[in-house]
């Protein structure tokens, strides 16, 4: 799901390395720091964190319940540096709430190190690295 559809849970994971609840988003258009998309972010961004901390979440899935939360965003290239200046200043005032933001880079003719797995990159990151 793109974002542009704001009020739609795309996928929810437990990581069962870090014990986190990863509530994912996706985004398979090319970034481009467009006022548009920087605002599809954040209403996405804003209904995941109502889902995680209103209690919908915990209602809908109860054993997730008191589990770490990270945001999660799955995008098929690297952010543009206007994007991932706007994805800081997010994780700083998410982190308030004792949620990570977290971007994934998925590779779709496999990773840099020769695997066919997902690479990760962190908004602070200048290379994706193999998870």
């Amino acid at each position: 799901m793109p974002l542009e559809q704001a009020h739609i849970i795309d996928a929810i994971a437990h990581d069962e390395a870090t014990g986190e609840i990863a509530l994912i988003m996706t985004e398979s258009r090319p970034w481009n720091g467009a006022d548009r998309r920087l605002y599809e972010l954040q209403e996405k961004v804003n209904a995941y964190l109502s889902f995680a901390l209103d209690g919908e979440m915990a209602e809908s899935y109860p054993h997730f319940a008191g589990k770490t939360i990270r945001l999660q965003l799955d995008c098929t290239g690297p952010p543009d540096p206007r994007t991932l200046q706007f994805i800081g200043i997010m994780s700083e005032q998410i982190a308030f709430q004792g949620i990570k933001f977290e971007v994934r880079i998925m590779q779709q003719t496999g990773c840099s190190c020769g695997e066919n797995e997902c690479c990760r990159s962190e908004h602070s990151n200048d290379k994706p690295l193999c998870e």
